[in-house]
Parts: C-alpha cells; structure tokens; sequence
C-alpha cells in the first residue's frame, strides 16, 4: 500500500501516536496530573470511546456502579452507531448522561477529543487494533482509562501498551481492563486455594472457547461501503483489528491460566485453520485453533477455541495439579482432589464491580494499573496465533522483544484498504 502521509498531513497517520512514546520529561513524572480525580469532587466525568455493543454496555455498566459519575463525551466512527448507543445509555440511566452534540465527536482522531473534553475516565472500547494509541494519548493527557480486552493485536501494540502502563503508573494515572473473570466471585475464591496450594504442585491445565456460532457480529457489506468502512464495521474477521477470535475472545481463557500459574508461557507451538469461513466475505481470520502453551517449569496447558456452527460448545478452563484439579466457569468453579471445594456464595455483576472498584480506586487515590497484566495476557494470544499462522514453535521473548509484527495500515481514511491475505502454514512467515 502506499504510503502518501508526507503529502496529506490532514489525514490521521498511525504511526504518529508512537513515535515519541518514550519521550517523557521528569517534570511531567514529578508533578502529579491536573486531569488526576480529586477525591471528594462532586462529578467523575465518563468520556466513551468506542460505541458499538460492547462499549455501549460499558458505559451503562459505569454509570451503574456508582454515584456521582455522569457520561458527557462520547466518540465513534460512524454516526449511526454513535445516536443509537446514545440512546441505549439515556433509557438506561437518563439521569446520568450529559452528553451533547458539541461533545458527540466523529472520526479517525474523535478520541482526542473526547480526551480534550476534559473527562476524568475513559472508556477505551473501539476494535482492539486502535487500542494502543488511545491508551497512550489517555495517559499522556492525565485521564483515568477502563480498557477493554484484548489491548492489542500485534507485538508493537502489546510494547506500546507495557510502556503505556509504566507511563500510568509513575503519573499517577488508574488502568482497568475488562477481564471479567478476575472479579467473578467463583473465579476469586477458587484461584485463591490454588494459590495456597490446595491442588498442589501445578502440572498443566486446559483452556477453551468453543463457540458453535461462526457468524458472530457478521454484516454483509453494503454497496456504498469503503474497503475501510466495511472492514471497521465488520471487525472481529480482520486480524489488523480483532486480532482473530484467539485473540479477541479466548484471551479471557488465557488469562485465567496465566493467573492461576503465575506467570506467561514461555514457548508455545499451535496449529489452526479456515475450515468452514472460507469465503471473502469472512475477512481474513481462522475459525479454529488448537495450542500447546509451555510453561516455567515444564508446565504445559493445552487451549483450544473455535467458531462453527453445530460443534460442541465448551467455555472453561481446567488447571491440574498434583493434589487435585479446578474447573471455572461464568457459572460455576469447584476443586476435586485431596481438598474438595465448591463455590455456592453470591454472584454480583462482575461486568458491574470492574467499574466500581475501579472509581472506588481514584477516588481514594489508590489508583489500580491492570495494563501489563491484560498485556501479558493479550501476548499469550498472540503468540498463539503467530504459531498457527506459520506454523512455526516459538519462544515468549522473540514475540516479546524482537518481533516488527505491525498490523496496523499505512493510515486511517475511508477509502481503499487491500484486505490481508488469509495466513498458510509453512507460507506465512514471520516477522
């Protein structure tokens, strides 16, 4: 693709966002961020960016799970899916939106603005692969960030994310992210025995998303639609924003093992496929994956996810160790072995106390800084599906530290975008 952005400074270049990442002055770390929540103000100020289904129910979840909070930014792409979220939010809670249409903000830069607004929170709720620079821009601005998962599709984005994070932590600047499970109640308590070693000596474990749905937020492409606007509006069957469904929904999976063992794998060695979304209207991405994660220590968990109709559903994780196993679930979550244990106690909204525990933290100035974590996580991934793409074994600080993966297209505009080949085994190389 070529690469005019040296002739058409107007439009919005990528790359832009990450160019002087590392360039902070020790003033800024000394002093402490104006945009920073004074704790007993009256109003935490909520900018939405992101309005599709998801960033939608965030917003609503947010405005739920305290007092004193108000939306009055919101940002989007498209102004159909911004007026439909709005009015979503206000028959949910009329009481707490304040937004207008000097604050309802459109296009590829939109979320510099909500920034510029002068909100305290950010929701951070676009296609993953626009997730980096957001999060950079919120931080470098002082504003408190809810980020939903995945945080990245490629190793750029995944070391954007870390330094962003570090960034955070030395501003003073809370991070959130939408892994859910970690403040599900059966999640919490049955991780908590593993980590005291009820199920002693961890050995492996198994993590899936089998999911019998494989048009899962499909839209057949309209006539009038750019190549970008089909694409952005279409996003879970594009890598260069979704990340593929490894990345985009069995991340949470993921995340459960690599809390549950402490740590990210080291190596891994996957195979995957396009068994049944073979046609172009299926973006680029695969329906199924299978990966064997290795471990410190010889740990080896094996996850596996899918999207096709008519095949078993499965949703779980699985961590065995020398005493006994765990199974979690959205549901459930119980140990067998020498130590038994289920959960049977209350289950309140998870989706709900991310966000409260979230303004409980600015507000007490104790701010929480999730970005590495969901980081991690999100590498996991990745890595995942870099070994399925190319068949190839690969080792944790290769993907780390010396993979140039950028996904990301020379610029944002709505116009022409050439889609991705579909990645081949043994073909596809790596970068």
């Amino acid at each position: 693709m070529k690469d005019d952005r040296t002739r058409k400074p107007a439009r919005l270049s990528r790359r832009h966002f990450l160019k002087t990442s590392a360039a902070v002055s020790l003033a800024t770390l000394a002093s402490p961020s104006s945009r920073i929540y004074a704790a007993g103000s009256d109003k935490m100020r909520i900018g939405l960016i992101g309005c599709g289904d998801r960033g939608t129910g965030d917003a609503i979840n947010c405005l739920k799970s305290a007092e004193g909070v108000e939306l009055s930014a919101m940002a989007d792409l498209f102004p159909d899916r911004l007026d439909k979220s709005l009015a979503r939010i206000t028959e949910e809670v009329p009481d707490k939106v304040a937004v207008t249409k000097e604050t309802s903000f459109l296009g590829f830069d939109a979320y510099k603005k909500v920034i510029e607004s002068g909100v305290d929170i950010v929701l951070l709720t676009t296609p993953p692969g626009f997730r980096p620079e957001h999060l950079k821009a919120a931080v470098d601005a002082g504003a408190h960030v809810f980020m939903e998962k995945p945080v990245a599709v490629d190793p750029v984005g995944i070391r954007s994310i870390i330094e962003s994070s570090e960034l955070a932590k030395a501003k003073g600047v809370s991070i959130v992210a939408g892994t859910q499970q970690r403040r599900m109640a059966q999640y919490v308590e049955v991780l908590k025995r593993v980590h005291r070693g009820q199920i002693g000596e961890i050995v492996g474990g198994q993590c899936y998303w089998h999911w019998g749905s494989q048009n899962w937020h499909f839209q057949q492409r309209q006539p009038d639609w750019s190549d970008m606007e089909w694409q952005v509006r279409c996003w879970p069957y594009f890598t260069w924003l979704s990340g593929d469904h490894i990345v985009e929904q069995h991340v949470h999976n993921l995340d459960v093992l690599n809390w549950a063992i402490g740590s990210h794998p080291v190596k891994c060695l996957a195979m995957g496929g396009r068994q049944v979304r073979t046609g172009p209207e299926y973006g680029n991405i695969f329906d199924h994956f299978a990966v064997e994660y290795e471990y410190p220590g010889g740990v080896r968990v094996l996850s596996m996810c899918s999207q096709i109709n008519g095949t078993t559903e499965r949703v779980c994780e699985r961590v065995v160790g020398t005493k006994g196993s765990t199974y979690t679930t959205r549901s459930v979550g119980y140990i067998e072995g020498h130590n038994p244990y289920k959960y049977d106690g209350p289950r309140d909204s998870a989706s709900v106390r991310q966000h409260t525990d979230h303004i409980k933290s600015i507000r007490e100035g104790k701010p929480l800084n999730e970005g590495r974590c969901v980081a991690e996580s999100t590498l996991t991934a990745i890595m995942g599906r870099i070994s399925a793409y190319t068949g190839r074994a690969l080792q944790w600080d290769w993907v780390m530290n010396a993979s140039t993966l950028d996904l990301r297209p020379a610029e944002y505009k709505m116009g022409d975008l050439e889609v991705r080949p579909v990645a081949i085994p043994g073909k596809t190389q790596l970068v």
